[in-house]
């Protein structure tokens, strides 16, 4: 029996009641962060705990103002949530890579003099900022070997990028990103609406130029031939967005692909955005950044009304009511909406907040004594056209070895799959995960010592990952009003970011940007 073996069976865990630990989050401590109660007085207040919120609400501590933080949840971090497997390691059960930090991201699957050249979109700069001063270190994702892609039935190794065993669908779906990165640069990160394709990409899904292409375009793209082809860019249309192509407007799909400069950098592992992980899970940074405001923050205290008059705002929950000069609404747009306001908000604000559905994840983890995959030569990352899981990564904690545990599989299950497992039961689920891993690594897979899930889409105050994505039309028609201000409510949240839209280094720009807004208004 091995070590990690024997301290399951000490700590009186089996398989299946280990998956009843969760939620385990490290939080802020106890005695720093309290339900708001009664009345409660501040410059500015910040709705929302995660990386925008708290970001926020650091930038005007920094410059003088008294500040307030109203979660609704028992801990901070918002999408990112340490989950402990042992004594001495966690896994990440919410959001956990960060890209490269400087230099531009890979851009893609071809020669990069292909590809407009734009500095306006570096590296994740500010997450990693905010990494250091919180003394939260890095380290490399687990990439070594071959990959796995699993497709009509039979098992395949490759190396490279794009899996190989059917040439003709490789070379289209590269071509196909080629297509998308040299569109995705005409799409101005401010104002995407005013991209000069903007009617035509904005009218269409992804789903829709996969199928036909756009004859529009100055060079155009006639569509995927080849079902590899699609089957290739909709995995990977499912994996940065955990939604269906059908589901998101071209113009949206291009706006976020320029945030981060190119589609290579979203998917990709080696100088993309699953490039590092970060010692002790993401969830510290927050955890960490959130205690340098201490008193300030306060859990378990969710916003359901915010009044405002020419004075100032008032913003309520159970319990308590706290007043103040302005306030940052950090959290994602469905969920804004759900605050009553007072006065109401305008049609247009509240029109685009029923319009940004979220993503539907859930992460599935597999702990195991050792990385059994690694002696087999693989890198524990997985393509499939069979679900409930399509893809995976080795998620094991950075002192694992090929010899030595615990060794972590970690999965999705995205867009429809996650959408079906919704309605599963845990065991259905938990079964079907656990077929899917020994589909790709062999029967080793089957005996895992511990299954961890997360449904981000259950969560109360999340309501989906990985963010809020936009429906065709909805640019067009209502992004105005996505960033601007409503009187003395701000917006922040991933979902507003010009740059890394979707990500922590997203989150963290707009809480910065957001309390510059708060900063000058009050100054005027």
């Amino acid at each position: 029996m091995t070590e990690l073996s024997r301290r399951r069976l000490l700590a009186g865990s089996t398989v299946g009641a280990a998956a009843t630990l969760l939620p385990w989050a490290t939080s802020a401590p106890e005695s720093e962060a309290r339900p708001a109660r009664g009345t409660l007085r501040a410059d500015v207040i910040v709705v929302g705990a995660g990386f925008a919120g708290i970001t926020a609400a650091r930038e005007l501590k920094s410059h003088g103002l008294d500040v307030l933080v109203l979660e609704a949840r028992d801990r901070v971090g918002g999408r990112t949530l340490n989950h402990k497997i042992d004594s001495h390691h966690i896994v990440e059960v919410g959001g956990q890579w960060l890209g490269p930090e400087h230099d531009l991201p890979d851009r893609g699957l071809g020669d990069p003099s292909n590809y407009p050249t734009d500095d306006a979109v570096t590296g994740q700069s500010q997450i990693w900022k905010l990494a250091r001063k919180m003394g939260v270190p890095r380290y490399t994702t687990y990439n070594d070997g071959l990959y796995v892609d699993y497709r009509r039935g039979t098992r395949s190794t490759y190396s490279g990028r794009i899996p190989t065993d059917t040439p003709a669908g490789a070379v289209e779906a590269g071509e196909a990103i080629l297509a998308i990165d040299k569109r995705c640069q005409s799409v101005p990160l401010d104002k995407p609406w005013a991209a000069a394709n903007a009617v035509e990409w904005d009218s269409m899904t992804v789903e829709t130029w996969m199928k036909y292409g756009d004859s529009f375009s100055n060079q155009p793209f006639t569509g995927l031939q080849t079902a590899d082809g699609h089957h290739l860019l909709t995995l990977a249309v499912e994996a940065v967005f955990s939604a269906e192509p059908r589901d998101l407007s071209m113009l949206h799909f291009l706006f976020y692909i320029h945030s981060a400069g190119s589609f290579g950098s979203l998917i990709n592992t080696d100088k993309g955005a699953q490039m590092y992980r970060l010692h002790g899970g993401s969830q510290t940074i927050a955890i960490r950044a959130a205690k340098t405001l201490g008193h300030r923050v306060h859990l378990s205290s969710p916003v359901r009304e915010i009044d405002q008059t020419q004075h100032g705002v008032t913003v309520k929950g159970p319990g308590f009511e706290a007043r103040a000069k302005r306030v940052i609404v950090a959290i994602p747009p469905t969920l804004a909406g759900r605050i009553h306001y007072s006065p109401a908000m305008p049609a247009l604000r509240d029109q685009l907040t029923q319009r940004i559905p979220m993503g539907t994840v859930i992460k599935v983890q597999c702990v195991y004594d050792e990385p059994f995959w690694r002696k087999d030569g693989l890198a524990g990352q997985a393509t499939s056209d069979r679900g409930p899981v399509r893809v995976t990564f080795d998620n094991s904690p950075p002192d694992a070895t090929d010899k030595h545990g615990p060794g972590v599989m970690m999965g999705f299950i995205e867009g429809t799959d996650g959408r079906r497992a919704l309605s599963m039961s845990h065991a259905e689920r938990r079964r079907g995960v656990i077929e899917s891993f020994a589909r790709y690594y062999g029967p080793k897979a089957k005996k895992p010592v511990e299954y961890v899930e997360r449904s981000w889409a259950s969560e109360p105050f999340t309501r989906g990952c990985y963010a809020g994505y936009f429906p065709p039309g909805v640019w067009l028609d209502y992004g105005h009003a996505l960033r601007r201000p409503v009187g003395r409510i701000h917006w922040a949240g991933t979902e507003t970011a010009e740059i890394w839209t979707g990500y922590m280094d997203g989150a963290v720009r707009s809480g910065e940007r957001a309390a510059a807004e708060v900063r000058r208004a009050l100054r005027g």
